[in-house]
């Protein structure tokens, strides 16, 4: 545990990639297993595509993009000369 005059971790969350945290970090899996890194900077994945896990290696790029149908409250595909719909 960091020691209380210890300045805080930064965490940066990302909606497309991963989570980057200031280290050094440990993370703890939900099997237990404790990984180590000493990098200023770590980038946890919240894909879990990575090779690496939970390590992020950039296989959320790999990823489709959602279409504009996933995007739409109807689910619909916008048809030629269609108002796309705003947030």
């Amino acid at each position: 545990m960091a020691g209380r005059n210890e300045a805080p971790r930064r965490v940066v969350v990302n909606r497309e990639g991963p989570i980057l945290v200031e280290g050094p970090v440990e993370v703890v899996g939900d099997d237990g297993t404790t990984t180590r890194s000493d990098r200023f900077v770590v980038a946890i994945c919240t894909c879990r595509r990575s090779r690496a896990y939970p390590w992020c290696d950039t296989s959320h790029r790999r990823r489709k993009p959602a279409g504009p149908a996933e995007d739409r409250p109807d689910g619909r595909q916008p048809q030629k000369g269609e108002e796309e719909p705003r947030p």
